[in-house]
């Protein structure tokens, strides 16, 4: 699944890593809605509206509760490993990309290959994580690559922090716990999620981390 995530944004990013800011954001959703629409439509790969049903736990995983401690042991992994990648040349590079990237290109290096590193790198784990959450539902339906999916993965990153490392991590838990507390209550979640992020976007635009270390400079600097 990593193998195969990480080739798809390889060829996406080729495309995508040649516009910046709010373009770039255009053709990644406008490619989100493609695959969307193939997945919607091509039935005899992806079965259609109705998805893959009967999605069996591997072998090796036959309980809930191995499941929960392997995937439990891949998120801990993968965050080891990322912010190996962080603290490495290869992410200090990206951050002097992200905070500059004219005087980055001035200086001799090649922005744009990078960035397409770093895109594929995102595909890589986001791919290792679709394939352990249809484990966990024993299905996959088209729906999860329509743009609210993708909407929210950028809200708990704004909720957390995009400034911290573990701030998308923390706005994960914290939008997955208040969803499942309002759909409890209402089915009108779509327009809460929509006021949240005009929330955070003029209240807290450095997130639930970014307000903590704002007041706790020495619980960790920005990344």
């Amino acid at each position: 699944a990593g193998a195969l995530g990480g080739i798809s944004a390889l060829i996406i990013g080729f495309f995508c890593i040649r516009l910046t800011k709010v373009y770039f954001a255009m053709l990644t959703l406008a490619f989100s809605q493609i695959v969307w629409a193939m997945a919607f439509k091509w039935n005899s790969l992806t079965g259609g509206d109705n998805g893959f049903v009967g999605v069996p736990f591997p072998q090796f995983l036959d309980s809930n509760v191995l499941f929960y401690y392997f995937t439990l042991g891949v998120v801990a992994a993968s965050l080891f490993l990322l912010r190996k990648v962080v603290n490495s040349p290869f992410g200090r590079i990206l951050t002097t990309i992200r905070e500059n990237p004219e005087r980055t290109k001035f200086i001799g290096i090649h922005v744009k290959l990078f960035q397409l590193v770093a895109f594929m790198i995102s595909g890589i784990f986001a791919a290792i994580a679709g394939a352990l959450f249809g484990i966990f539902n024993h299905s996959v339906f088209p729906d999860i690559l329509f743009w609210p999916a993708s909407a929210e993965v950028l809200i708990m990153s704004l909720l957390g922090g995009i400034y911290n490392f573990f701030g998308p991590v923390v706005g994960a838990a914290i939008l997955i716990f208040v969803r499942m507390q309002v759909t409890s209550y209402t089915e009108h979640w779509p327009v809460i999620l929509g006021f949240t992020l005009a929330f955070l976007l003029f209240f807290f635009p450095g997130g639930v981390m970014g307000f903590i270390q704002a007041r706790f400079p020495r619980l960790g600097g920005k990344r």
